[in-house]
């Protein structure tokens, strides 16, 4: 009899449901079958069930934390199970000591994290016996039908399991020195300023140095005004309007005496068309879906957390609904694309999709945009399968992420959408002006997608060599803008694709061979990560780095550690070792002797940090006044998990504020509004029965009370 260990329970249920089977309470049994003959047992994990041991648990000496006893560098590294998980262990290694059991099928996530949760099971369990892989990347009954019929021998797999945990180990070795070293080094450069932990981390402290140089960028930015020359062409009776153009292309200017001089010599001139071009242009449908590229959409058009999509779509792919979620191909194979017919018309059974997959235009299996073997990693891009849901069985949320799935899939199967770009170039007096146009000629897969134009720019049917006049030129100013911070999707994607703005061009091919800061899977865990730790938050969508941030930027600034290339060359390594091309055990041992150098270097860099003066930053600090307390005329200030009074210690004032009211966050600014004008501004989506716009009075201000006002101030 087999033992078939799962990740977790509704993957289980998912791989027992093409079999005929029972339930029970901690497992469940597969009868005999021509695919089990003596039947099966299929138990699961919940996720890790074990962890490696912390430093003070190897170490009591190690409880205390000293710069003495850094680096921590374990001779073994030991497990521990995590106590909420202990019931679960006790089911799984009851059926794995089961007499009757003579073989185990390791059958979690096929990705390194999936082989490293099972085995290490298996391991600590203490049982011995032969074991086999199964790798699905669909949980369609037919999917895992298949996959059970050619179940993998587990040394094929065993790379990945030392991939997993030469991971696991050098991120322990790093994360726990490095934080130790900076915590305490930063403790004692900012005496009085609190006894903040400082985390650090190889993937996280870099993409946390992302947000933190956007944030310099957005404060150091000084706005300039530009100048640019607008003409009014009168040719042939026909109107229209060109902006004055250098080489280039270039269209503005710095000094308006520059842009008036260019309007002073054109002004009434006689005008001559010099060029009218037409150039038809193709935009193909865009690629299918990674996890990075969907949580990306997510959160830019439903506002999802990267975190919320990943668990979203996780919960489609163990209904069966969609494939493997954590991918970073955006290609399938041409076995996978080979069912693609079958699946588009099952979609044009549900209602979205009647007519839409119904009329599609072409076939995808020659395009190499979508179908190209070599560029399939572990798994394929995230397609729907061929069990399509009813729609009503679905959560809205589960409806928003399957619908972008679907679509991707349906938008790929019509016809590239055809523009045409026009200009024209009208020169007064040598001077060049360009009028530009786009007329969209066949949409093809746009609406699909909803992708519509606002309104197509129509040119006039002018000629080359006719002649009018520049009735009017006038100069306009406008200004630069600072760059924008991150929403969460677009730092998922700016972690992606690290690789792209290094200077170093062998260490950028490195990122983006190994895809960037991170992997799929992880990278909405390091945000969530960041947030939890208070290096960052959201308002208005898009992520603020904290003053803690900038302290920790300013100390690791030059070091490793807040540059992409510590990871980039992580990731190829543990890579080559995943592909069973380079030993593990030599990894870690580098790993070992790196501790060592961060741990050398932090304390060497220490004698040069300086946070004296307080960091600059469009975050407010925890402890900056927001206003004045209605109660007891003290200031209020940022309690971080509410708005309170400064004087509760001495005057025992007990004003506060809550942080969040009905499912939305309340912000400083609107805090500061509300103290200063007895209101805030209108806050959108507050969650009673029904959603609600209004804004946030006092009710009783001697009292700090306070209710909705659902009239615009």
């Amino acid at each position: 009899m087999q033992a078939i260990i799962a990740e977790k329970a509704s993957q289980a249920q998912a791989l027992a449901a093409p079999f005929r089977h029972v339930k029970k309470t901690s497992h469940i049994e597969i009868a005999p079958c021509e695919m089990f003959r003596d039947g099966a047992f299929l138990t699961w994990c919940s996720g890790h069930l074990f962890e490696i041991v912390p430093p003070h648990e190897m170490d009591p000496k190690l409880k205390k934390w000293q710069l003495e006893t850094l680096p921590m560098i374990p001779e073994t590294f030991k497990y521990k199970l995590i106590p909420s998980k202990a019931s679960r262990f006790k089911a799984v290694k009851e059926v794995l000591k089961n007499p009757a059991v003579t073989e185990i099928i390791a059958a979690g996530d096929p990705a390194r994290e999936g082989e490293l949760i099972v085995q290490l099971v298996v391991r600590m369990s203490g049982v011995n016996k032969p074991m086999k892989r199964l790798w699905v990347s669909s949980l369609t009954p037919k999917a895992v039908e298949q996959a059970f019929s050619n179940l993998l021998h587990i040394e094929q797999t065993m790379p990945l399991y030392h991939e997993a945990m030469a991971r696991s180990y050098a991120d322990w070795l790093i994360g726990m020195n490095a934080s130790r070293a900076y915590t305490l080094l930063i403790q004692s450069k900012t005496k009085g300023a609190g006894r903040d932990v400082y985390s650090v981390g190889r993937v996280q402290t870099p993409t946390l140095a992302l947000v933190v140089k956007r944030e310099k960028d957005i404060l150091e930015f000084v706005s300039k005004p530009f100048f640019e020359v607008m003409a009014i062409f009168q040719v042939n009776e026909m109107v229209y309007e060109g902006i004055y153009t250098k080489e280039k292309n270039e269209t503005r200017f710095d000094q308006r005496k520059d842009a008036e001089a260019i309007r002073d010599v054109c002004l009434g001139e006689k005008a001559i068309v010099e060029k009218v071009e037409t150039e038809k242009k193709s935009v193909p449908p865009p690629a299918l879906h990674s996890l990075s590229t969907l949580q990306a959409l997510a959160n830019k058009r439903f506002k999802f957390s990267p975190k919320k999509t990943l668990e979203i779509t996780q919960a489609l792919y163990e209904k069966s609904f969609v494939t493997y979620p954590r991918t970073d191909s955006s290609h399938v194979s041409s076995e996978e694309a080979a069912a693609f017919p079958d699946i588009l018309k099952k979609l044009a059974s549900l209602p979205p999709y009647e007519k839409l997959a119904a009329e599609t235009t072409r076939s995808v299996l020659l395009d190499k945009r979508y179908v190209d073997e070599k560029k399939v990693s572990d798994h394929y891009a995230i397609i729907p399968t061929e069990k399509v849901p009813s729609f009503h069985a679905l959560s809205s949320d589960e409806q928003k992420i399957y619908d972008i799935i679907a679509r991707s899939l349906i938008a790929a199967h019509y016809d590239p959408a055809v523009f045409a770009h026009s200009s024209i170039q009208t020169n007064v007096k040598d001077h060049k002006f360009l009028t530009s146009g786009k007329l969209l000629l066949k949409p093809g897969w746009r609406p699909v997608l909803f992708e519509t134009e606002k309104e197509d720019v129509l040119l006039p049917d002018v000629k080359k060599g006719q002649q009018g006049v520049a009735e009017d030129v006038k100069v306009t100013e406008g200004k630069t803008s600072p760059p924008k911070r991150y929403t969460e999707g677009e730092l998922i994607t700016a972690m992606k694709n690290a690789g792209n703005s290094i200077e170093d061009k062998e260490l950028g091919q490195i990122l983006k061979s190994v895809s960037g800061l991170g992997e799929e899977s992880t990278r909405s865990n390091i945000i969530e990560r960041l947030k939890q730790l208070d290096y960052m938050k959201i308002e208005q969508h898009r992520v603020v780095p904290t003053v803690k941030a900038f302290t920790l930027m300013e100390a690791v600034e030059k070091t490793l550690l807040a540059s992409p290339e510590l990871t980039g060359r992580w990731e190829q390594r543990l890579k080559e070792i995943g592909q069973g091309a380079a030993p593990a055990n030599v990894f870690i041992e580098q790993t070992k002797r790196l501790a060592g150098k961060i741990v050398q270097d932090a304390v060497q860099h220490s004698a040069d940090w300086n946070f004296a003066a307080p960091v600059k930053s469009a975050a407010p600090a925890a402890n900056q006044p927001l206003g004045t307390c209605p109660k007891c005329g003290s200031s209020v200030i940022d309690k971080k998990k509410f708005y309170g009074c400064a004087a509760y210690q001495t005057a025992k004032c007990d004003f506060t504020l809550a942080k969040k009211m009905l499912g939305k966050t309340i912000s400083a600014a609107n805090v500061k509004k509300l103290l200063a004008k007895g209101t805030t501004n209108v806050i959108k989506g507050f969650k009673g029965k029904k959603p609600f716009d209004a804004c946030i009075v006092w009710k009783n201000r001697e009292e700090g009370s306070v209710q909705f006002d659902f009239k615009k101030p």
